[in-house]
């Protein structure tokens, strides 16, 4: 039951060589003023492995940190803010396999010497915290077993815990919405609809509020459509005044390698419009050209 993709737009470059990239990234830096075209071609056109593999020759050949000598070299759009981002961690959260979240975890964990759960936990509401500690569990079921008996009781326990009763029985959706497979889920979304006549995510933005509500919408989007979901991240990162650069940049860098494609298609197709050419009348400068190197070409 994958979803059938296109694919990315950034490859593994060939021929690759770290060192030698790193040579290139340390002159493009040095002297006066910044190489930024020099910058681009080697980082934008490297996969995120490659991305790795670059820093660590960057710093075993140079002995220099390469995130730092960037950040005190390019001003501006690609530093992340600190503070809690609840909209990053739902996308991250709810995008992401069982497995990319147990590695996302581990390296939490080697990074901050924290674990991301605890951090989960002290910094967000209750609900909310409740379905981010289930899902950075990374327990979702990942076959595509349906069992019908179970998948009709799935479906109405959500109907009986929201649309049906006064005041919503949010730990139901939670167990369901949590850790059932992808398959199993989509059934139980069509047979919620037979029997509330409502569609499951009408039903979720009138019985719940707030980063709960946003963080239910979000599995149930990816579940139904992970590109389509990105595509209107991306959309909303852009749409009315000022740019969410936190998230354009993230969804753009992190999904490049994976579904970028289809991502396109999804924002043609919902929004009348290119990404690219979104990302042209919203940005500007490098921070322009690096996007559009990795939205890999108009629609």
């Amino acid at each position: 039951m994958a979803m059938a993709t296109k694919g990315g737009t950034v490859k593994a470059a060939s021929g690759f060589n770290a060192t030698e990239d790193a040579q290139t990234l340390r002159k493009a830096m040095k002297g006066l003023g910044t190489d930024e075209d020099a910058i681009i071609n080697v980082l934008a056109y490297r996969s995120t492995a490659q991305r790795q593999e670059i820093r660590t020759a960057y710093k075993t050949s140079i002995g220099r940190d390469l995130i730092d000598d960037l950040k005190s070299e390019l001003s501006g759009n690609f530093e992340q803010g600190a503070g809690t981002d609840e909209g990053c961690l739902i996308e991250i959260l709810a995008s992401r396999t069982p497995e990319e979240i147990h590695r996302i975890s581990q390296t939490y964990q080697q990074q901050y010497g924290r674990s991301l759960e605890d951090d989960i936990r002290s910094d967000t509401s209750f609900m909310f915290q409740r379905v981010l500690v289930s899902l950075s569990a990374g327990g979702r079921d990942e076959g595509n077993h349906l069992d019908d008996a179970l998948m009709r009781q799935d479906a109405q326990d959500l109907y009986e815990a929201g649309e049906k009763k006064w005041g919503t029985d949010e730990v139901k959706f939670l167990t369901v919405l949590c850790s059932r497979n992808r398959n199993h889920l989509l059934h139980v979304f069509d047979e919620y609809k037979r029997i509330s006549q409502k569609d499951i995510e009408q039903s979720i933005k009138s019985e719940t509020s707030g980063s709960f509500e946003d963080a239910l919408l979000a599995i149930v989007k990816c579940m139904r459509n992970k590109s389509a979901y990105f595509a209107e991240r991306l959309y909303k990162s852009m749409k009315g005044l000022g740019t969410d650069d936190d998230t354009l940049i993230r969804v753009m860098v992190s999904r490049a390698e994976i579904d970028m494609l289809d991502i396109r298609a999804n924002f043609k197709r919902l929004y009348g419009k290119s990404l690219y050419s979104f990302i042209k009348g919203d940005t500007s400068g490098d921070y322009r050209k690096v996007l559009l190197i990795l939205c890999g070409g108009d629609d």
